[in-house]
This record gives structure tokens, C-alpha cells and sequence, in this order.
């Protein structure tokens, strides 16, 4: 395919001046956005016409109000500032509490933007976005509250969406499962197809512009790019990010609809190999390989999943799928997602293949901790021109569902908000966490005392509440040398469970982060198994009864722990009873993202390892069940099944295992 017939259209990239600012995520693949009038549609062949389009005209794009007569308009001074989310060029996103009306309490994102810096594409744009979120009512499409201005800057109240956003959870896992996938792809196709019947092209599909909510559904959001095509049916402008962009795209010959389903292609295949399909190493090479290279499936992708990349990556959108006279309907009837209950999707009723762990509702762990860490603050915005209000005449909005109160109560209503907006005062000055970590010094609140154990990247320490003078045990993890996200993610989930360790608060400071947990006095099972030599049967089998409780527990919850073993099993009191024993260290342990996912990096204790893990063909939850066997040998007989030293190679390890030679203590029952 020919590239677009200009002197050097890369050259006229000027991403500095044109990067999307509200973007909230840091990227390497930053946004292009090079603007050309409808006019412009043979991709002009002077440069003048794209650098100084926005100088040439400004036009007022009439927004309708939604207010409803006798209500008043938000404000700024209608929502406490908690937490910043993210900062870009134009501005910061905010998480906000509203402190008056029928919503008092209720958590928003606060996306705040600055007239002054706005360019008048961008002042465009802007409105766009606000009208087209007016227009959206849609469950996997992130909802518009409120809209207002002030003489400086323009306020949009959107959803708060806890889990963050896809590229945040993809960046740590790397690739998603083909189950993973298929359930982001049906709930994105189904956001897309709302988007189109609308009459409205995206066109900036990315995973940054994917929010998760508290369960672990999407919410397409960003539509600062978004374009109602002209009568023509076809936009003819340059933007998007450019490693999802289609090649209609990037050629300016004119894109429809079409062009989204290339992208929606694009991210499929980056959240199931970890890669861009088309990414070279600078823009030209990555636009040139967009419009010409062949691109080559993985091997290990199922045969349903090439299929539809293959449809969804072809160059002529006419023959893209999803872009015939069926639309939409030739993607949900693929192959792939034969599996899909479309109906029973749109209705939530299918469960996520992964919940983001949140334990409050204003938690904000899974947003960049650069941003969350600062102080919230709105500074004053100066006012582009004296006629800056005008500009963005009719921006302000209030959403319909939020104006259906009852007259009749609203001075009960007005008492009760009054009474909330104390509360909440009182509310944002104690210790709440910051995402997942408490707001305090951990010094202000606890004494730190001896040392209990050691890890390889932690150490365990005795620690004092010095207001109630209860002890607990605190383990110290350096972050440079360790990422302690998946454990603390895995406790704040699942330590409610009698026999895990229970998690009582998490702590940064400096380069560590600190796990506040119940303080375990009976000590280690390894110690209590090694002053009896060996347990009785009467014994130990309460023990195991217990140990396997919380590990059916986690393997019910997809939750693998990698590393049982006698160390790893406390005993919460001094009297050390089978009911008090906890499972701890979630060091190694490892959250399945689908029933049928596979675990690829051996991380194991060498006798306790079981044979799959070894051999590194993939393993999953059962790795576990053999450790378990191995602890309970190790309980009855007071040794190890396949003794390994510090210097067995995983062949030797796995030889021994292999060779089937264990010796059964003569005094075990059958």
C-alpha cells in the first residue's frame, strides 16, 4: 500500500506541541496528532496548510446545557480534593468526594483542564469529548456527571474507576491468557458498537484508554479524539497514537468506523503476546510497517485467535471485519468468542477474570504512585482571554438521573447532606490510605523492636503500636530489589481467611515498603516438627487439615502459593493448637488470571518442588498439592522425601524425583 502522496508527512509530527495531554499514563508511544480540515482530504501537499490550520479560524460548536431549571450548577467548591490520579500538559485528573446535594459522598474523577494552554483544536476537542460523553449511557463506557467552567479552567466529573487501566495491569503481567482476552475484547466490541450507532469514529483505542471498575469490567473512556465523520462518511484527520493507527490512517486517504476495529486488532494482539504487532524503532519505521510489512503470527496463539487477527488486520477496510453491511455482528459471531453469552455479558452477569484488589472505596493503588503521592491542589487557573467563558459557552451539565429528587425532601435533604459533609470533613483527617498505603509515617505509629527472621529480599522485625501497646510482626521489603505489589495485593484480598496471616496495614518509606501483620507467637512448624523429631498421626493430620483449608481457600480464588512449607506455617499462639496455625510468606505466590492459565517461572523451595514446575513446560495450582504431600511426609517422618543440597542442579532435583525411590516411614498407617 502507497504511503499518502506529501513531500514527508512524518516531518509534520510536531508531538510536543500536539500530545493528547490528558492522558494520564506514562508511555513511549506517545500520541501524533497532526489536524487537517475537511477540506485537506488529498493530504495536502503544502506544509502550511497543517502548521497553521489552528490559526486560521475558530469556531463556536454549539453545546445544549442539561440542567434542569431552578438547579444549581456545580462548582469547584462542591467537591474535596483526596488524591491526584494523574497530570498531563493541559492539566490533572483528581479523585474527588462530593460535599453537597443528593450525591453527597460520593467519590468522582475530577479531570480539570486549563483554558490557557489549550490550543483551539484542543478547546474543540474538549467539547467534543464533553458532548459525546452527554450522549453515552452505556455500561462499559465511562459515565459523564457533571460539566462546568470557571474563568480559567473547564471541569469534567466522570466515574471513579478503581482498578485503573488496562495498560497498567497488562505492563505487569505482560500477556493475558486467551480467556483473559476474549472477555476484554467481547466487552470492548460491545462499547465500540454503541460508539458507531451513534455515529461516532474513536479512534484512539489503546490499553491506557481502558479503565477497570471495582470488579474488573471495563470503561472506555478519553474521547478527546473521537470525530463525527461529515456527510461524506469519512474523517480525514491524523491522529491517534501511531502503533494503533490503521493504514487508512496513516495514509490520509480517509478512515470510517472501520479504522477502529484495526485498532481493536492492535490491542488483541498486543495483550496476548506482550508485543505491538507493527512497532519500529522510530515512528517513520513503525508507519512504514504499518502500511507494508507482513506480519507473522505466534505459534502458541490458537487457531480461532489468528483467525480473527487475520480479518481484523486487513489493509483494505472494506474488507476488514467488522466493517461489512452486518457490522458488528460478524465479530461477536467469530469463532473466538463462540463462548461468549453476549446478552449475559452486557449485563455484568459474566465474572472478570480478574478482580483489582481494593479494600476501600477511594483506594488508589492501582494509579501511578508519582501522582497519587502528591498533594491535591487545584491552583487558580488564568483565563485564556477576556472571552474565554464564551468559548466554551454551554459546557456546563448536570447528568438527568442526579435532578430526579423529590421536592418535597429537600430540606431533609439539605440537613442530612450537612450533616454527611461533617462527617466527611472529620472523615479526610484521619489515617486513610493512599491507594493501599497509610498516609502516616509508620514511626509516628509503631515502635520498631528486634528482628524475627530474614529473606532473601526482606526481613522480619518485632514492631509496637505505641498507642495501644499491641504487638504485631512487620516485614520490611526493599523495593529496588523486590516488586511486593502481587503480595500485598494477594493479602489485602485473602487474609480474612482464619488460617492465612492476617494483613494489617502497609507502609512506604523511602525505597521500603512495610507489612504490618498479627504477630505469630507459637513460631514455625519446621521448629515445633524438629524438637518432636516427628508428629503422630493424631497430630499432624489436624494440622494438614488446616494448611489444606487455606490452600483450597486461595486455589478457589486462583491464587497459587508457590512455596509451602514448614517454615512458611506459623502458629498464631504460644500454645500452638492445629487451629491456630497461618499460612505465610505470599512472596512467591502468584494470582491466576483463568482457570486454565499456566504459571512458566520455576520459583520453588528445592525440596519441596514439584516435578512440572522443573521442567518448565508450564504448571498451574497442583504444584501446591505436591508440596502439601511433601510437608506431610516431612510431619510424619521427620525428613524429606527427595533431600537436595544448596548445590543440586533442577536435573538432579528432578532426576531423584523421577526415580520414584521414597522411603515410607514403617510406623504410617494405610
Amino acid at each position: 500500500m502507497p504511503l499518502a502522496n506529501t513531500p514527508d508527512p512524518w516531518r509534520m509530527q510536531n508531538v510536543g506541541d500536539n500530545t493528547h495531554g490528558t492522558s494520564t499514563v506514562a508511555t513511549n508511544s506517545l500520541p501524533i496528532v497532526v489536524e487537517n480540515s475537511a477540506e485537506s482530504r488529498q493530504a495536502s501537499t503544502t506544509e502550511s496548510l497543517d502548521t497553521h490550520l489552528e490559526i486560521n479560524y475558530e469556531r463556536e460548536v454549539e453545546i445544549q446545557d442539561v440542567v434542569k431549571e431552578g438547579h444549581e450548577k456545580a462548582d469547584p467548591s462542591q467537591f474535596e480534593l483526596l488524591k491526584v490520579l494523574g497530570e498531563g500538559s493541559f492539566g490533572k485528573v483528581f479523585l474527588v468526594r462530593k460535599v453537597v446535594g443528593a450525591d453527597a459522598g460520593t467519590l468522582y474523577a475530577m479531570k480539570v483542564l486549563k483554558k490557557a494552554t489549550l490550543k483551539v483544536r484542543d478547546r474543540e476537542r474538549t467539547k467534543m469529548e464533553r458532548n459525546i460523553l452527554v450522549e453515552m449511557g452505556h455500561p462499559f463506557i465511562v459515565k459523564l456527571h457533571y460539566a462546568f467552567q470557571t474563568a480559567g479552567k473547564l471541569y469534567l466529573i466522570l466515574d471513579f474507576l478503581r482498578g485503573g487501566d488496562l495498560f497498567s495491569r497488562l505492563s505487569k503481567e505482560v500477556m493475558f491468557t486467551e480467556e483473559d482476552v476474549k472477555f476484554y475484547l467481547a466487552e470492548l466490541a460491545l462499547a465500540l458498537e454503541h460508539v458507531h450507532k451513534l455515529g461516532i469514529i474513536y479512534r484512539d483505542l489503546k490499553p491506557e484508554n481502558i479503565l477497570l471498575d471495582a470488579d474488573g469490567h471495563i470503561a472506555l473512556t478519553d474521547f478527546g479524539l473521537s470525530k463525527l465523520p461529515p456527510s461524506s462518511d469519512k474523517a480525514y484527520s491524523f491522529c491517534g497514537t501511531v502503533e494503533y493507527m490503521a493504514p487508512e490512517v496513516v495514509n490520509r486517504r480517509g478512515h470510517t468506523f472501520a479504522a477502529d476495529w484495526w485498532s481493536f486488532g492492535v490491542l488483541m494482539f498486543e495483550m496476548l503476546t506482550g508485543n505491538l504487532p507493527f512497532h519500529g524503532a522510530t515512528r517513520h519505521e513503525t508507519m512504514t510497517q504499518i502500511l507494508k510489512a507482513k506480519l507473522g503470527m505466534p505459534s502458541n496463539l490458537s487457531e480461532e485467535a489468528q483467525s480473527l487477527l487475520r480479518a481484523l488486520f486487513k489493509r483494505n477496510p472494506q474488507n476488514r471485519l467488522g466493517a461489512g453491511p452486518n457490522g458488528i455482528e460478524d465479530i461477536k459471531n467469530h469463532e473466538f468468542f463462540a463462548s461468549i453469552d453476549w446478552e449475559g455479558l452486557y449485563k455484568k452477569e459474566v465474572i472478570p477474570p480478574f478482580r483489582p484488589a481494593v479494600s476501600r472505596a477511594d483506594d488508589a493503588f492501582y494509579f501511578d504512585s508519582e501522582f497519587t503521592c502528591r498533594t491535591p491542589r487545584d491552583s487558580p487557573g488564568v483565563p485564556a482571554s477576556a472571552n474565554a467563558h464564551e468559548l466554551f459557552r454551554g459546557f456546563s451539565f448536570v447528568a438527568p438521573c442526579l435532578l430526579q429528587e423529590d421536592d418535597n425532601k429537600t430540606v431533609t435533604n439539605q440537613t442530612q447532606n450537612q450533616n454527611h459533609v461533617a462527617q466527611n470533613n472529620k472523615t479526610s483527617t484521619e489515617d486513610f490510605w493512599s491507594g493501599f498505603v497509610n498516609r502516616n509515617n509508620f514511626f509516628d505509629e509503631y515502635r520498631l523492636m528486634g528482628e524475627l527472621g530474614t529473606g532473601s529480599f526482606s526481613v522480619v522485625r518485632l514492631c509496637e503500636h505505641k498507642t495501644s501497646r499491641v504487638q504485631y510482626a512487620v516485614k520490611i521489603m526493599d523495593k529496588l530489589q523486590y516488586d511486593p505489589r502481587e503480595e500485598i495485593e494477594i493479602l489485602l484480598r485473602y487474609s480474612q481467611h482464619p488460617h492465612i496471616i492476617t494483613l494489617r496495614g502497609v507502609y512506604a518509606e523511602g525505597g521500603r515498603i512495610l507489612a504490618v501483620t498479627e504477630l505469630c507467637r507459637g513460631g514455625e512448624l519446621l521448629e515445633h516438627i524438629t524438637q518432636r523429631r516427628r508428629l503422630p498421626e493424631h497430630e499432624a493430620a489436624p494440622i494438614l487439615r488446616n494448611v489444606l483449608l487455606a490452600v483450597h481457600y486461595l486455589h478457589t480464588h486462583t491464587v497459587v502459593h508457590r512455596d509451602i512449607k514448614p517454615s512458611n506455617i506459623l502458629f498464631a499462639t504460644a500454645e500452638k493448637r492445629p487451629e491456630d496455625i497461618r499460612l505465610v510468606d505470599f512472596g512467591l505466590a502468584k494470582q491466576l488470571r483463568a482457570e486454565n492459565g499456566l504459571l512458566m517461572t520455576p520459583c520453588y523451595t528445592a525440596n519441596f518442588v514439584a516435578p512440572e514446575v522443573l521442567k518448565r513446560a508450564g504448571y498451574d495450582a497442583a504444584c501446591d498439592i505436591w508440596s502439601l504431600g511433601v510437608l506431610a511426609y516431612i510431619m510424619l517422618s521427620g525428613r524429606t522425601p527427595f533431600a537436595s543440597t544448596g548445590d543440586d542442579t533442577p536435573e538432579a532435583i528432578l532426576a531423584r524425583i523421577e526415580s520414584g525411590k521414597v522411603g515410607f516411614y514403617c510406623k504410617i498407617t494405610l
